[in-house]
């Protein structure tokens, strides 16, 4: 099996989870901060660094789908990355819907005692961690 990488698309950061190499258990890799707002072909770039150096053929990216199931213009900007990520390299992309994985990762952050401070440099890490987790265990052999 091959590691799996997660992705949590933002206007101004990416959060980055990736799969052990069994595709049982997601951890968080690191939030990546835009050096301007919605500089998605810089954070392309990084993805593609990160994708190279682990081996990677997967990239599951958060669909932001509001409540009712409608995709609005975050969900179209997702779309977008998709194919610039695959156009890019040799990889695979799927979309996950991640409606409410934000509100979750930052209960679970709240639940563990992490400082407000400390919640904002990591929940979009943490929100990649559960998109990520949610297509392992939906998928898992």
């Amino acid at each position: 099996m091959e590691k799996i990488l997660g992705l949590d698309l933002g206007s101004r950061t990416c959060g980055i989870a990736m799969s052990d190499a069994l595709g049982m258990l997601a951890h968080g890799v690191e939030t990546y901060r835009f050096p301007q707002p919605d500089a998605y072909k810089n954070c392309a770039k990084h993805i593609k660094e990160i994708v190279e150096a682990n081996d990677i053929h997967t990239i599951v990216l958060g669909l932001p789908k509001h409540m009712n199931g409608d995709l609005g213009e975050r969900a179209q900007i997702s779309i977008d990355f998709k194919k610039r990520l695959e156009d890019m390299m040799d990889v695979e992309v799927i979309l996950e819907d991640e409606r409410l994985t934000t509100v979750i990762a930052t209960n679970n952050l709240l639940f563990g005692d992490v400082s407000r401070k400390k919640r904002k440099q990591v929940v979009d890490k943490m929100a990649a961690v559960e998109i990520l987790q949610g297509y392992l265990d939906r998928n898992r052999k």
